[in-house]
């Protein structure tokens, strides 16, 4: 195999899908807990079903009256039954359609959970190795398709499915010729059916990875706009989001040609079907055998087998799609739970200890190497180096966010894997550069950390970190719905509810990844001091986007290189004159003695 081309990004360890077993099986569990109004939706649809039947009859009925010239009395009754039929067909259609979105979608919202529950428990590592790209289209694009196939396709298809096996059993009741005559379409149909689904699951699979490549690949480019600029690679991801878009591109036109020679072979059917039907008709009619009226209702059977049998196939078009998307779904939503220990230990105490820390996130290109890290219970650490020092790397594995390749991190005393996920959501807290404001009250945004918090204790919070009178001044005060589609809040106040939040969880160790950085310098000081505020009391450890931070910490880590160069206070460091003092220097602008 040859090596790929300098530049190409390293191929992507997808997360998995679900084969087409395991996803039938995850559907019947889901169904057996709503049996009961799954039976009573397929009642309702074959009622639907049955009722339309008499329509095409009571037309032939029609013809036949008008044929032997009938007076206009006589047809009445077959007009009057045709508007019963219609009214009752309505509203059975309407309550058919209705049970089964509800069954669908509350399917879809059990499975959704599910699978929200699961992507939320993931590994970051895990996430990364797949590309964020990969796990937000599932949460997105085939989210959304399922959830149209669920309201729209899935009701369609049952109802579509029932009037045709009824309309068969009818054209049988005319005449069995009649039913013959018209199942001279059947192999087209089929044969069209099997040429489009061997070609159609592969290739909407292909169309929902070829969304995904491209929305990691966008994710990648405008997430990362400052450095690409920086380093000059506008023309090399400029390259890779056409290369991604071109694929999609090819993909959907591979959709359209595969759609088009589809519907091509159904007319083809349909026109060899309606004509062995009137060719039957002609020569029954002719015989005596049937009436005119009875031809012209296995006629108006046959044509009525349009509708039905096109939204059956057409919609084959969203069902494909959906079941590729459901793949994807359901292949997260199996992933097995992280590994917990049979028995979580608890920590003694908050301090942190880290020893012979190496980690490296590709074999053989280390990003920390023998690092080695104390940091006494209640004591804050400032984390400081250049950018790909190994800063947010070391905060990761301190918070437990990634596994160590070799070394340990210990929390008072116990490993993260030996304090389990419950317990180290419980000791540990961090707070990144990227902070989210959840949609919903500035209320339910706080109490995500605390459920039970009282309007008081998320007054006090907001209080720490300065935001209480912003907070208030808000519409609605804590009531002022935020986040998507609600009232926008600036990076100084997202940075200071993401800091609320970590108060509220009460966490004895947090972890701070730049959590300050989106400030400005409009905002540094309030949020430096929201940050002060909010790990008082706490073992901290910081990762320092500005260097003021470090002034008062009671230890400063700096690192270069993946490795740790000097340690000490802000005061010890600048008066060594090392690696510390020229950051200091560079910073402030101070002359430091070499």
């Amino acid at each position: 195999m040859s090596a790929p081309a300098p530049g190409t990004p390293a191929p992507r360890d997808l997360l998995p899908t679900a084969d087409r077993r395991r996803i039938l099986g995850v559907l019947g569990a889901l169904l057996r807990t709503r049996r009961g109004t799954a039976v009573a939706a397929v009642a309702a649809l074959v009622a639907d079903a049955a009722v339309s039947l008499v329509v095409a009859p009571l037309l032939g009925r029609i013809v036949d009256l008008v044929a032997e010239r009938a007076p206009a009395s006589a047809v009445t009754g077959p007009v009057l039954l045709l508007a019963a039929a219609a009214l009752v067909q309505g509203a059975l259609a309407v309550l058919g359609l209705a049970l089964v979105a509800r069954v669908g979608e509350s399917m879809l919202a059990d499975l959704r959970e599910t699978f929200v529950q699961r992507a939320l428990g993931l590994p970051l590592e895990r996430v990364e190795r797949a590309g964020a790209g990969d796990l937000t289209s599932r949460v997105t694009e085939d989210v959304a398709v399922v959830g149209e196939a669920a309201r729209e396709a899935v009701p369609e298809i049952a109802r579509a499915g029932l009037l045709i096996c009824l309309t068969l059993v009818g054209l049988a009741a005319l005449d069995r010729r009649f039913l013959l005559a018209a199942l001279c379409a059947a192999p087209v149909q089929v044969l069209t059916a099997r040429w489009y689904l061997r070609r159609s699951t592969s290739l909407y699979a292909r169309e929902r990875t070829a969304a995904g490549a491209q929305q990691q690949q966008l994710l990648d480019t405008v997430g990362g706009v400052a450095t690409v600029r920086a380093l000059g690679l506008d023309p090399e991801h400029t390259r890779r989001v056409h290369a991604r878009s071109e694929d999609v591109v090819q993909v959907a036109l591979g959709v359209v040609r595969l759609q088009t020679g589809f519907f091509g072979r159904l007319n083809g059917a349909e026109f060899i079907g309606i004509a062995a039907v009137l060719g039957a008709g002609f020569a029954l009619v002719g015989s005596g055998t049937v009436t005119v009226g009875t031809a012209t209702a296995a006629a108006l059977y046959f044509v009525g087998l349009f509708g039905p049998v096109n939204q059956v196939l057409f919609l084959l078009d969203t069902a494909q799609s959906a079941a590729a998307g459901l793949a994807r779904i359901v292949g997260v939503a199996d992933l097995p739970e992280p590994p917990a220990p049979e028995h979580p230990r608890h920590p003694d105490g908050a301090r942190i200890g880290a020893d012979g820390l190496g980690h490296a996130y590709r074999p053989g290109h280390d990003v920390l190497d023998g690092v080695d890290l104390e940091v006494p219970d209640g004591s804050t650490v400032v984390l400081v180096g250049a950018s790909g020092a190994g800063k947010t790397t070391l905060a990761r594995l301190v918070a437990g966010v990634h596994t160590p390749t070799r070394g340990r991190v210990r929390i008072g005393g116990v490993t993260p894997a030996e304090q389990g996920p419950d317990v180290l959501r419980a000791t540990v807290a961090m707070v990144t550069q990227d902070v989210h404001v959840f949609a919903g009250t500035l209320a339910q945004d706080l109490r995500l950390a605390r459920p039970a918090a009282t309007d008081d204790e998320l007054l006090d919070a907001l209080d720490a970190v300065g935001a209480r009178e912003w907070a208030l001044a808000l519409p609605d005060g804590t009531a002022t719905v935020v986040g998507a589609g609600g009232q926008t809040l600036t990076a100084q106040q997202s940075q200071q509810l993401a800091l609320a939040r970590l108060i509220l969880t009460d966490a004895p160790v947090v972890v701070l990844d730049e959590a300050t950085a989106e400030a400005g310098s409009a905002g540094a000081r309030v949020l430096d001091a929201a940050a002060r505020r909010a790990t008082r009391g706490r073992t901290a450890v910081v990762v320092a986007h500005r260097l003021t931070q470090a002034v008062d910490a009671d230890a400063v880590v700096v690192l270069d290189g993946g490795r740790v160069v000097e340690r000490g206070t802000h005061d010890e460091l600048v008066a060594a004159g090392g690696r510390y003092a020229q950051l200091w220097s560079a910073w402030t602008g101070a002359r430091v003695a070499p």
